[in-house]
Parts: C-alpha cells; structure tokens; sequence
C-alpha cells in the first residue's frame, strides 16, 4: 500500500504536471492569436506575445518540474538550444531551401514589404527589394557569428599571451604593457572602430582584425592578474627549482590554469562584439549590402520604413537580441565554474 506521503506526492506532482499543461496551450493560443491576427495594432500584438510566451515558459518550467521532480535552469538550456540552433543552420545555410538574401535579380516576381505568415515562402516577410528576412537573418547569423568568434579568438591568443608574459616577468615589460594597455582603454571603442574603419576596407576580416583591439586590454588584464596568482604557488616554484626554463614554466604550468578564466571572459565579449559589429554595420561603417549583417538590416527601417513595415527591423532585432542574450548567460555561467572572482563582480 502507498504511503500517505507518497500519495501526497503523486498529487502534487499530478497538479504541477496539470497546471504546466494547461499554461502551455493557453500561452501557445495567445502568442499565435497575437501574431496572426492582422486586426490588431502593433503594441497589442506585442503585448499579447510577449504574455503568450510567458505563460509558455511557465507551462514547459512546471512540465519539468513535474517529470523530472527538481528544478532545471530552463532559460540557460533554451540559450544553449538556441545558439546551437543558430550556429548550425549559419553554418548549413548556403546548402538550406531558403529565399534568396541577397541577389535582387532574382526576386524580381516576389512580393516586397510582406509581413511575416508562418505558412508561406517567407515566414518572416520581405523586404523592400523582395529578400526574403529569414534567409536574410541566417546569412547574417553567418557574417555577425564568424566576424566576433574569429574577433575574440585574435583577442585572446593575443591578449592571453601578452598578459601571460607580463604576469611573469613583471618589472619594465609589466609596466610597458601597462601602458599600452591603458592607452587603448582610454580610447572610446566606438571612436577607435570608427578611426579604423575609415583606413581599412569593410571586409570579414579587417572588421574581425578590428574588433580584437575591444578584447585585447581585457584579456591582457585578466591574464595578468591570473599568472600573478599563480606564480607564487608551489607548483610553479617546484618547476623553477627542478631547473626548468621561464618559457616551459609559462607553457606547462601558467598558461593551463590561466586559459579557463581567460576562456569565461572571451564567451561574455562575444555578445559585446556582436553589437558592436552590428553597430558599425548600422552606421554602414561594416559589411556592405546586398550582404547582410544584422546591423544593415536594421538600418534599412530607416527614413520611416519602420513605422509602415516593422518587421523589416523587429525580425533581425529579435536574432540580434536573442543571440546577445544566449551569449551572455553561457559567458555567465562559464565564469562561475572557472572565474568565481569576476562572477561575483
């Protein structure tokens, strides 16, 4: 016979299992009542949404809680799903049944200014020359993603073995690192990217060249101060007493403990560079059009468009924020496994 406390049980996790059910239709209803209803104004289909979502988050939270009978960090799993997502139909795109992005030639016979309809060839609409925004959005997935990941691989390599070297040797190479370090922080990033933008052609790889100069003073300060720490302890010490040189002391035994702190802060400035590529390519200081970033894309709701067709800046604003948002939980939650000192900053 069951226990009275695992009836009490049963029931609970039945009315959880219920509540979440019932949270996740209704939330479903409403989001897509919101979305595809045409009568409604653009706040309230916002609005209305925005509840649906809610509620929908809600709901799948419970169903969760229900099954497994603990709680999961939901919004870092839907981060994780969404990046992996993402990253996978970038890389896949050019080989994916999608609209055409950039080639105007060929859309001459499709339909420009479309709002988004989920059961048509543009789920997310048109734009004004008929490109299709969700093929649009992915290849711009593509330049923003490639752009800030080779960014802040160039920042870090760089960054880390500079702060490496100055941790170490302290003395005259700490303070002329110091130096340089502070001059490029006192520059405003904007003001820098925009000086360098005006000498180097706006390709891939001048604004990922560009963009590290945001990453390097950090990542040479995060190096730094790490291999500072770890110079005193007596591992390193055993090291330079069984004879071994200042370059093997740095590469067996600084670089290892140093790398995974210095890794945390290199996810959280991916969502940095990601805005800021997005910012320049607004300014159209970035990749030009036809191709498309998600900042151009944005800039086209310019000279009032937006007011009439506000998808055209709503759909790469929303992979835009979702994609910064996802970044900045991983970089978050990276830097409490492996750097706790910048996590409670």
């Amino acid at each position: 016979m069951p226990s009275d406390k695992f009836r009490a049980d049963r029931a609970k996790r039945t009315r959880t299992l219920t509540l979440g059910a019932v949270m996740l239709v209704a939330g479903a209803v409403l989001a897509g009542f919101g979305w595809s209803t045409p009568s409604l104004v653009l706040a309230g289909k916002a609005v209305l949404f925005l509840v649906g979502l809610t509620l929908v988050f809600q709901g799948v939270s419970r169903l969760v809680i229900g099954i497994r009978g603990k709680r999961i960090d939901l919004l870092f799993t839907l981060a994780v799903i969404w990046l992996i997502g993402l990253i996978t139909v970038a890389v896949l795109a050019p080989v994916l049944p999608l609209g055409e992005h950039n080639d105007v030639a060929k859309t001459l016979l499709e339909p420009t200014n479309m709002s988004p309809q989920l059961l048509t060839d543009h789920p997310l609409g048109t734009n004004n020359q008929g490109l299709d925004m969700l093929s649009r959005s992915i290849h711009g997935a593509r330049t923003s993603l490639a752009i800030s990941l080779l960014a802040v691989t160039i920042g870090t390599v760089v960054g880390g073995c500079i702060g490496v070297i100055a941790g170490y040797y302290r003395k005259g190479v700490d303070s002329v690192v110091g130096i340089f370090t502070n001059a490029l922080l006192a520059v405003p990033p904007l003001i820098l990217l925009i000086a360098l933008s005006t000498f180097l052609e706006p390709s891939l790889r001048n604004m990922a060249l560009a963009l590290s100069l945001l990453t390097i003073p950090s990542m040479v300060r995060l190096a730094r101060a790490n291999t500072i720490a770890f110079a005193q302890r007596e591992f390193v010490m055993a090291a330079r007493l069984m004879g071994a040189t200042r370059l093997r002391v740095m590469a067996r035994e600084l670089v290892p403990n140093v790398i995974l702190p210095v890794f945390s802060m290199a996810v959280v400035m991916i969502s940095a560079l990601i805005v800021a590529e997005a910012s320049l390519s607004f300014l159209g200081l970035g990749i030009q059009q036809p191709d498309p970033t998600w900042g151009n894309m944005v800039a086209e709701g310019e000279g009032g468009a937006m007011e009439d067709f506000p998808h055209i800046v709503l759909v790469p604003g929303a992979f835009l924020f979702l994609t910064v948002f996802a970044f900045n939980l991983l970089g978050e939650k990276a830097q409490q496994r492996w750097d706790t000192r910048s996590a409670k900053l």
